[in-house]
């Protein structure tokens, strides 16, 4: 893939892990994740590591029971979420798939409009408004933009942007933890002039307990994105009028069970959540599009992970691009897979 760079580093390729789990009745279920190493601390290797003791824990027990089959997981091993979320994944495609449902109609949802940002990696602020007139010129209506390795730079970056586009484009911004609390007031009290939509994850977690004034300070609302892993996280962040909105991401949650949790604290309190991702193929984008349809709480779409790019799409069936517009087929479960041909060229394992 090209290079994308965040505040906290640069991902010269994606480091995604893909599975199947085959149930005795003759089902299969797929699942992806897609390792970050700068924000859930795993990597493709660690994933694969991990993803052979989980099929090991698996073998000969109910696919269906998932809460079980999760925790057996969580009690193997602390964290190391990204790698669970793709067996969390698989799982929901065998549910799904048990149930003759799109996974979205399992999940209680129905089809819906789903338009997507498309994202601006961190570059020069002449670099960054030449990539947003490109975008607009292709039909995005919605810029999100990767901040955070200098504040005064930042602003100057977001000023480029928004004099390139104009007022109509949505803008939003992604720190990646990369601001100090000062820099961080800075920033924010200086690109409120620009019409930003929110903030994503302005300082590192571990400064979260500085995040309740710095919302009653900013004049653009904050949303919680590495602040947020589990629902434990969320309720905490919730609790603490910590954050405006939530980004919930299977990598850092585990995987649709764990979310589906998230989602539902947020809603009980009036917080709007977003689905966002790693630099996941077509085959979590297509779970994660069909998680967004199925909850009305998530309200916003960053689902752009296969456009950062990706230089091949190995995956079968699946949601396509319609613009920056998603679409899901009624297959049932998930309804995609990946390649065999495009497989045999991968390091695999069988358990």
């Amino acid at each position: 893939m090209v290079p994308f760079t965040i505040a906290t580093g640069t991902m010269h390729f994606a480091q995604n892990l893909f599975i199947r789990i085959h149930t005795d009745s003759g089902m299969i279920g797929v699942g992806e994740c897609s390792a970050f190493p700068m924000i859930a601390g795993e990597t493709q290797n660690t994933c694969y590591e991990l993803a052979k003791d989980f099929a090991a824990i698996w073998k000969g027990k109910d696919a269906l029971n998932i809460e079980d089959r999760m925790n057996e997981l969580h009690l193997s091993i602390a964290g190391n979420y990204t790698a669970k979320s793709a067996f969390d994944m698989a799982l929901y495609d065998i549910a799904a798939k048990h149930a003759k449902q799109p996974l979205y109609r399992f999940l209680g949802g129905h089809q819906k409009d789903i338009e997507s940002d498309l994202t601006i990696g961190i570059d020069t602020p002449e670099n960054m408004a030449a990539t947003a007139i490109e975008f607009v010129s292709k039909g995005v209506n919605m810029i999100k933009v990767k901040l955070g390795k200098d504040a005064k730079k930042d602003v100057e970056r977001i000023k480029q942007i928004r004099e390139a586009v104009g007022q109509k484009i949505i803008l939003r911004i992604d720190a990646n933890q990369g601001w100090t609390y000062e820099e961080a007031v800075f920033a924010l009290t200086e690109l409120g002039k620009y019409n930003i939509q929110f903030c994503e994850q302005p300082m590192r977690k571990y400064n979260d307990e500085l995040l309740p004034q710095l919302c009653r300070i900013s004049p653009i609302p904050i949303m919680a994105d590495e602040s947020v892993f589990t629902y434990y996280d969320a309720e905490r962040i919730i609790r603490n009028h910590a954050a405006a909105y939530i980004n919930i991401k299977f990598a850092k949650s585990g995987g649709i069970h764990e979310a589906i949790k998230i989602n539902q604290v947020a809603e009980q309190n009036n917080i709007i959540c977003m689905m966002g991702g790693m630099l996941e193929s077509r085959v979590a984008l297509t779970a994660k599009v069909h998680f967004a349809m199925a909850f009305d709480n998530i309200k916003f779409y960053d689902l752009d992970t296969c456009l950062l790019g990706h230089k091949e799409d190995p995956v079968i069936g699946g949601v396509t691009y319609k613009g920056m517009h998603l679409q899901l087929s009624d297959a049932i479960g998930i309804g995609t897979d990946v390649d065999d041909e495009y497989l045999k060229k991968l390091e695999s394992i069988v358990i």
